[in-house]
């Protein structure tokens, strides 16, 4: 790997790791829509910030990205305390609006400048290399490098020094506002690092991949974990993985970066969502299955007790009446007893079952339950 590449990996993983610690936060309270949107309208403020200076590397450009980013959760959110519009309504109404309002003046004022719709949706990690930043007529790498870097450190201090107040407003806000920490302010906060994150990664990445950074690593996450360090750990890992394998991906397919590995977060995520070992589809259907059998065993035992010693017995706890009297189909009853004989709760005498003394008291124990 020659050091162009490996400067390449260095910035995707930066930017993959400063997008999925306040992603995580963001995933929690429900408003992945907002990472979205903030994301898009933060343009806004990059255009008027370029109208004002005429400097694209100017750090008022990250500054007025960062007030944009505000104003859209403001107006989302005095839309939604209207009562009259839900929330994902209110940013369907307040994204397409700001975003399309910096399209307009791109198009109509900017159309000769390196501030074209394409390079912010799409961007291009292969060209973040050649920008580079020279202090004293000394090349010391990649611009994107160290604003990515600088704007991780700020990431990082945020969580670390709000730690206790994010973990509380974020489960519990009424709770948080209750003991004193001002869940209002964490809020505003917290958007005002995600607009700074979006508008720094904005010239390496693009628009598309800071979404899929800040939404797919955490909710992948989220679906391994209960553990709010293990969710940022893991996200943070799982960023990092989709951004190397995503330039891998890359490079074999001579494709684009950043689609590269928005596709391999989305695979990671697919994976995850289908095998997941508690919240997967599969360990889903296993459990659900598991679930209508141990169901299906309590039912069998309850019948067998309540019909047993009585003259219908060997009519009632024949294999075949269970179908009648239970509507199970064959093939189901059939799995229950066997598995019923299995575990030690019945016992099958040519067709006709009986209860065991275990089965007796896991009947009981499901009619009390009951």
């Amino acid at each position: 790997m020659n050091s162009y590449q490996l400067e390449i990996l260095l910035i995707a993983a930066v930017v993959a790791v400063a997008c999925a610690l306040p992603g995580v936060f963001l995933i929690l309270r429900r408003m992945a829509m907002m990472s979205d949107a903030i994301s898009h309208t933060v343009l806004l403020g990059i255009v008027i910030g370029f109208f004002l200076v005429g400097d694209l590397g100017s750090p008022l450009l990250i500054f007025g990205a960062a007030v944009t980013g505000l104003l859209t959760v403001v107006l989302v959110e005095v839309l939604n305390r209207t009562r009259l519009v839900k929330e994902d309504a209110a940013i369907g109404l307040v994204f397409p609006a700001l975003f399309s309002l910096a399209v307009i003046l791109i198009s109509r004022f900017a159309g000769d400048v390196h501030l074209d719709v394409d390079a912010v949706l799409l961007g291009e990690l292969a060209f973040a290399p050649f920008d580079r930043l020279v202090i004293g007529g000394v090349d010391i790498g990649p611009r994107a490098l160290y604003i990515m870097g600088g704007i991780l450190a700020l990431n990082m201090l945020f969580i670390t020094l709000f730690y206790k107040e994010l973990k509380l407003a974020t489960f519990d806000a009424e709770l948080a506002a209750t003991l004193g920490f001002a869940p209002a302010a964490i809020h505003y906060g917290l958007m005002s690092i995600v607009s700074i994150t979006a508008v720094g990664a904005f010239d390496a990445v693009g628009s598309i991949l800071v979404v899929a950074l800040m939404v797919a690593p955490p909710v992948t996450a989220y679906l391994l974990t209960d553990s709010l360090p293990r969710m940022i750990g893991l996200s943070v890992g799982i960023g990092v993985a989709g951004a190397a394998g995503g330039y891998w991906l890359a490079t074999v397919l001579d494709a684009s970066i950043a689609g590269s590995m928005a596709t391999v977060l989305g695979l990671l995520f697919g994976i995850t969502f289908l095998f997941a070992p508690e919240r997967g589809l599969v360990s889903l259907a296993r459990r659900r299955s598991r679930q209508r059998y141990s169901f299906a065993q309590k039912a069998l035992t309850i019948h067998l007790l309540n019909h047993q010693g009585l003259p219908e017995q060997a009519e009632e706890c024949h294999m075949d009446h269970l179908q009648e009297h239970l509507r199970w189909d064959a093939p189901f009853a059939e799995q229950v007893v066997r598995l019923s004989e299995r575990a030690g709760y019945v016992q099958s005498q040519s067709g006709e079952l009986r209860l065991t003394e275990n089965g007796r008291m896991l009947a009981a124990e499901a009619m009390v339950g009951t």
